[in-house]
């Protein structure tokens, strides 16, 4: 069984459906972390997706990966990929996919892999998410938006800074929904909750290591982080189909379909998660203190 699964896990394809900014810093994260045989690129642009795999393969031999990385315009060959990554195309502005457009990507690809996880890399993809599970038909369990894990891993630096720790030894979970916030306008995030009373620094309650004063700072800096910027965006992607393909026993901090948790049903929402190659296999709902879960409840529209 050992010897199963590390065949499955060098040998895997993902597809990764865009070859812009997010898209290309995605390719390089699995390429670089020897979790996958094979990154297929999958652009309209397909001589600019093939340069920036090339570059990437390339890379390889500086950095000491090995994984085989491909391009093409043509979605069919995304048939038998272990995951699918949703990015950005390759055009100015890398625009992430979304809409009506997006949606139609999602029945193509959903039919080509009718077992595979679907990521959703952008920071701007929960409606997408939305649309996939209610008009796709796909099932809720293959839909994971990986923006929720960048935004954790910004908080976890800020909170890391501040206490003046590793940031490994940082451990917190994301709750609520995306704020959709544009970067011009740099909003403050009123839709994700940060379960302060949850979180743990080096395995103590995160509230015995920091004061109160510096969880205010924290609070603070931690209001101005999304949206995430792409290579962030890219690296969690990356991050959360290894998740995926390991079956790891870590959760990951995800977007999914509720299914009931936080009284909830059919709508995206942030929560921890276990991750295996079917998609989310379990849920985690942290326990939360009052005024958390008012927050909670305010970002929910509960």
């Amino acid at each position: 069984m050992y010897a199963g699964r590390i065949t499955h896990r060098f040998m895997a394809t993902v597809a990764l459906i865009g070859a812009g900014d997010i898209g290309g810093a995605c390719a390089h994260a699995l390429a670089a972390h020897h979790r996958v045989g094979r990154i297929l690129v999958i652009d309209p642009a397909v001589n600019a997706a093939a340069g920036k795999a090339l570059d990437i393969q390339q890379a390889g031999a500086i950095s000491g990966f090995h994984a085989r990385l491909e391009a093409t315009d043509d979605e069919s060959r995304a048939v038998g990929c272990a995951a699918c990554v949703i990015a950005d195309r390759f055009a100015a502005g890398s625009p992430e996919w979304q809409g009506e457009e997006g949606l139609a990507l999602i029945k193509r690809i959903a039919g080509l892999s009718t077992d595979a996880p679907i990521v959703f890399a952008g920071a701007t993809q929960a409606e997408l998410m939305q649309a996939s599970s209610r008009e796709a038909r796909v099932p809720a369990r293959r839909l994971i938006g990986s923006a929720a894990e960048a935004f954790a891993s910004a908080v976890a630096a800020i909170v890391a800074m501040e206490a003046r720790c590793s940031v490994n030894e940082v451990s917190l979970a994301v709750l609520g929904t995306p704020p959709g916030a544009r970067p011009e306008r740099a909003e403050r995030v009123e839709g994700f909750v940060v379960p302060w009373s949850d979180a743990s620094i080096g395995g103590y309650a995160l509230e015995r290591v920091v004061s109160q004063v510096q969880l205010r700072r924290i609070e603070a800096r931690v209001a101005r982080l999304w949206p995430p910027a792409p290579y962030a965006l890219g690296a969690a992607a990356a991050g959360v189909v290894e998740a995926l393909l390991q079956a790891s026993r870590r959760s990951s901090n995800v977007l999914t379909v509720l299914g009931g948790e936080f009284g909830v049903r059919d709508r995206v929402g942030a929560v921890p998660a276990l991750l295996a190659p079917q998609g989310v296999v379990h849920t985690r709902v942290p326990a939360l203190n009052t005024r958390e879960r008012v927050q909670l409840d305010t970002a929910l529209g509960v």
